[in-house]
C-alpha cells in the first residue's frame, strides 16, 4: 500500500517561518512536522510514498533523501496550488487501482494504524470540535459510516470534523469522482476538494467508515504549533542528545536539545525545543521551539518561535522570528 502526502501548500498562517521552510519542515519536539507522519507511517509497515510537493518542494526532497534514505518515493509537483482535490488527481498514474493512504501533511493523530489498515472499507479519521466550519464535515448513521459529507460548511451539520487521515480501497472510483468534481466545477472556496469527491463515492455506492482520533495535534498557527509542541514533549518525555553540552544550566522537563547544541548559565524548560547546533547563554528560555544554528544571548524567551540561523540579544519575552535573523536589545 503507498501513502500519499500533499506538501505543496505555502503555511502562510505560519509566516516569516514558511518564508525559508516547508511547513511539514517545522521543528517540533525534536522531530518535524513530516518526520512524525512517515515514523507513524513507517512503523505500520508503510515503505512507498508519493509526496506531492510544491512551494520549496526541493526541500522537502533533500529532507526525505537524506532522513529516510530507504524509503522508495516518488514526487509530484503541483504547480497550480487548486485544492486537496486537485493533489489528489496528479496521483492517479502512481496508484493506479491500489489502496492508499492519503495523510495531509499537517496532520498529526494518535490511532491505532493497523486497525485502520486492516479494515475491509474505506476510512476516514474524524473528531468532534467546538467550530467546524473551518473544516470538512462528516455525518454519521448509527454504525460510524458516512452518510453526508460537506467542506466549511456555513451552517454545519455536525460538530464532527475530518482530520486529514484517509484510507482508500476504491481508488478508481476516487480518482473518477475527482474528474467529476473537474468537470462539474464543484468548488469550495474556489478549490477543489476531497471532501467532495469522497461525497461524490458515496453517492456512487462506496461504503465509508470513520474512526475516531485519540490526540489531534493543530500545526497551523505559532499558537497552536508550540501547544503542540509542549503537548507532544509531555508525552515523549526528556529528549537532550548525547553530544549537547550543558555547563551550570537548570534543564525543567520536558525538553528536548538537539545535537552539538551548547547550553551556559542558562534556565531551560519547560516545553522548549532546542534545535541542533544551537548555543544559548545567560538565558531563560520556556515554552519555546529555537531551531538550529541560532545564537540566544541574555535573554527571557516565552511562547516564543525562532527559526534557524538566528541570533537574538538583549532582553525579549515573545517573539516570533524567521530563519537568518538578527536581533539585539542592547
Amino acid at each position: 500500500m503507498k501513502a500519499i502526502i500533499p506538501v505543496a501548500g505555502t503555511g502562510a498562517k505560519l509566516r516569516p517561518h514558511t518564508y525559508t521552510q516547508p511547513k511539514a519542515l517545522l521543528p517540533l519536539a525534536g522531530k518535524t512536522i513530516l518526520s512524525f507522519i512517515v515514523d507513524q507511517l513507517t512503523l505500520a509497515g508503510i515503505d512507498e510514498f508519493i509526496f506531492i510537493i510544491g512551494y520549496l518542494g526541493e526541500k522537502i526532497q533533500e529532507y526525505v533523501s537524506q532522513d529516510y534514505p530507504d524509503l522508495k518515493c516518488h514526487y509530484v509537483f503541483q504547480s497550480e496550488r487548486q485544492g486537496t482535490g486537485q493533489a489528489i488527481a496528479l496521483t492517479k498514474d502512481l496508484v493506479g487501482n491500489e489502496e492508499v493512504l492519503i495523510v495531509m501533511g499537517d496532520t498529526i493523530c494518535d490511532f491505532d494504524v493497523q486497525e485502520v489498515l486492516s479494515s475491509p472499507y474505506s476510512m476516514i479519521g474524524i473528531q468532534k470540535v467546538d467550530d467546524p466550519r473551518g473544516f470538512g464535515v462528516a455525518e454519521l448513521d448509527a454504525a460510524g459510516f458516512v452518510t453526508q459529507l460537506i467542506e466549511k460548511p456555513r451552517i454545519p451539520m455536525s460538530n464532527t470534523a475530518l482530520v486529514g487521515f484517509y484510507k482508500i480501497k476504491e481508488t478508481a472510483t476516487m480518482y473518477e469522482c475527482l474528474s467529476h468534481i473537474f468537470s462539474e466545477k464543484i468548488t469550495t472556496e474556489g478549490q477543489y476538494h476531497l471532501t467532495d469527491a469522497l461525497q461524490c463515492m458515496i453517492k456512487r455506492g462506496s461504503k465509508i467508515k470513520t474512526f475516531k482520533v485519540k490526540h489531534w495535534y493543530d500545526c497551523g498557527r505559532k499558537e497552536t504549533l508550540l501547544e503542540t509542541n509542549a503537548l507532544l514533549l509531555k508525552k515523549i518525555g526528556n529528549s537532550i542528545h548525547a553530544s549537547a553540552q550543558i555547563e551550570n544550566s537548570i534543564i525543567i522537563p520536558p525538553v528536548s536539545v538537539g545535537a552539538g547544541s551548547k547550553l551556559i548559565n542558562t534556565i531551560i524548560g519547560p516545553h522548549a525545543s532546542i534545535g541542533a547546533n544551537t548555543s544559548i547563554d545567560q538565558s531563560v528560555v520556556r515554552d519555546c521551539i529555537i531551531g538550529s544554528f541560532s545564537n540566544l544571548h541574555e535573554v527571557v524567551l516565552d511562547n516564543s518561535l525562532i527559526g534557524n540561523d538566528a541570533s537574538v540579544k538583549g532582553l525579549s519575552r515573545n517573539l516570533n522570528i524567521g530563519d537568518n535573523t538578527e536581533i539585539d536589545f542592547g
